[in-house]
């Protein structure tokens, strides 16, 4: 399946879920309304930044807009094979991220990041409803990143626990390319009183 076409699929689904109106998401994310009308129906290819603020609003890790979570007559598999992994490139930054899990049911979700020399991502949204939890392991290269006002530097076998809950940076200070995996769970967020 196209990846465009899987990612129009998954915002639809979940905004659905919601009963969410194309207003509605566009005020919850700051995305404009055609934007997001693009994206549903696979005519754009959104970059990590808007994506991001699109998984935010539906209270989702950035990773399940890249879960095929079509209705299979059987049970889904246990397996990802790689030929079937969804493989995504951010048209602003250039870095690829392909998504390992299969499509058996798992609070685990695991992605393997490729990002270019001198790029930058920005997230700045925090997820809407969910408590969401990543690990990075670097294995390949070196990454900045950011969290809030809290920055690492990490080479190839550190690895760094964050909450998805601020401003996050990830920035490829080198000439060579880097190579990460993510793994990350989410649970429905809890009141803090």
């Amino acid at each position: 399946m196209d990846i465009n076409f899987l990612i129009a699929r998954r915002v639809r689904e979940l905004r659905d879920a919601q009963n969410l109106s194309l207003d509605a998401l566009a005020a919850r994310s700051n995305v404009g309304r055609s934007t997001i009308s693009l994206i549903e129906r696979g005519e754009s290819s959104p970059t990590a930044a808007v994506l991001d603020k699109l998984a935010s609003a539906l209270g989702v890790a950035l990773a399940s807009l890249f879960e095929d979570k079509a209705e299979p007559a059987a049970q889904p598999s246990p397996v990802a094979r790689v030929a079937d992994q969804p493989v995504w490139t951010d048209p602003a930054s250039g870095y690829t991220r392909r998504s390992l899990s299969p499509a058996a049911p798992s609070p685990l979700q695991l992605v393997d990041v490729i990002f270019p020399p001198g790029q930058r991502v920005a997230y700045d949204s925090a997820p809407h409803g969910a408590d969401i939890h990543q690990q990075i392991w670097i294995i390949e290269g070196t990454m900045d990143i950011g969290v809030g006002d809290q920055q690492w530097r990490l080479r190839a076998g550190d690895t760094l626990a964050m909450r998805l809950e601020r401003h996050i940076v990830y920035f490829n200070p080198t000439a060579e390319r880097a190579r990460y995996l993510v793994a990350l769970t989410s649970q429905p967020a809890t009141r803090r009183t």
